[in-house]
């Protein structure tokens, strides 16, 4: 059996519902009114930037919204965004489970904007369960680039023999474990569970 002494999680999809995808986007154009093809067009062309860090949402904004006049304030805009996010409670428990089974290090590794990042951390008390959070914008690059792999290993200090990569994307996965690390694409729960016990992480 491995010695699993680290585990990475994914975030959106896995332990909450992405924070910005491409469905809450459509939701966001079609409840205030956007043309859809100029807003996803706007959103392609800075989503690199406003995922690492380089961009802030006041000016993510700017640039696929506000750039003409709108009805809605961007005060509402922030609140409809923020309020995509939502919990998904079971693989949040078994989370917290496994921080609490021993003393393995547990990190987030997620692609996020800088402002939501730090609301979902706040608003679903993610550092109850986690210590470190490698989220894109911190990193200023984003999965799947193999750079971002190898900046978790680098930073926590673990053997890729030691440590854990889960996320529902299997392309974010195949860096990973071309890394050396163990990964586990999740698909529920119950299949979580059972991949950990393989793993010999029982909680």
């Amino acid at each position: 059996m491995p010695d699993i002494q680290g585990m990475f999680w994914d975030v959106g999809g896995v332990l909450l519902t992405n924070g910005w995808d491409r469905v809450s986007r459509r939701a966001g154009a079609e409840r205030f009114g956007l043309d859809w093809d100029e807003f996803e067009g706007r959103h392609d062309e800075v989503s690199a930037a406003f995922e690492t860090g380089r961009l802030g949402l006041d000016d993510y904004l700017d640039r696929t919204v506000f750039h003409r006049s709108r009805t809605v304030t961007k005060q509402a805009f922030k609140e409809f965004m923020l309020a995509q996010s939502q919990p998904h409670p079971e693989a949040l428990s078994i989370a917290k489970r496994v921080a609490g089974s021993g003393n393995r290090l547990m990190a987030t590794l997620n692609n996020e904007s800088l402002e939501l990042n730090l609301y979902r951390i706040n608003r679903f008390e993610l550092r109850r369960y986690f210590t470190l959070f490698l989220s894109s914008c911190f990193l200023g690059v984003r999965k799947p680039d193999e750079a971002i792999y190898g900046l978790a290993l680098q930073l926590t200090q673990l053997d890729p023999a030691t440590a854990v990569f889960l996320d529902d994307r299997p392309i974010n996965l195949e860096c990973a474990r071309a890394s050396g690390m163990h990964t586990i694409h999740y698909q529920s729960p119950a299949q979580l569970q059972d991949e950990l016990r393989r793993l010999d992480i029982h909680i």
